[in-house]
């Protein structure tokens, strides 16, 4: 389950790259929303979808088929995800290994059946 939050942590820091405006909390609202219906996608295993929807910087770093495989081969046996809760949010201008710009690290608390 570690590996899926991490995963998670990951997906919303790439696909969220470049929503940042001014406001920090506009910012991290705009992020979240995005996050939220990406990750949407990702659970309803529109793998293709998700890739199609996420930001250069993640597309620049994974390529699609690639993307589809790594993502069913983690995200599919962990089962259906029955919420997700907010855990955390972060507005950063740097993140390790990415130019300095505007970012939200997003990080959520899964629920799926039989617990985590």
């Amino acid at each position: 389950m570690r590996n899926y939050i991490a995963l998670a942590l990951a997906i919303g820091i790439f696909c969220i790259v470049g929503c940042a405006s001014t406001g920090n909390l506009k910012s991290e609202k705009a992020a979240i929303e995005s996050a939220q219906i990406w990750l949407e996608l990702v659970d309803s295993e529109k793998y293709a979808e998700s890739w199609e929807e996420a930001a250069e910087y993640f597309k620049s770093a994974i390529s699609k088929g690639k993307w589809q495989e790594t993502i069913q081969a983690i995200r599919k046996p962990l089962g259906k995800v029955i919420s997700r809760k907010l855990k955390s949010q972060q507005y950063t201008t740097s993140l390790p290994g990415a130019q300095d710009g505007e970012y939200v690290v997003i990080q959520y608390k899964l629920f799926k059946p039989g617990g985590i």
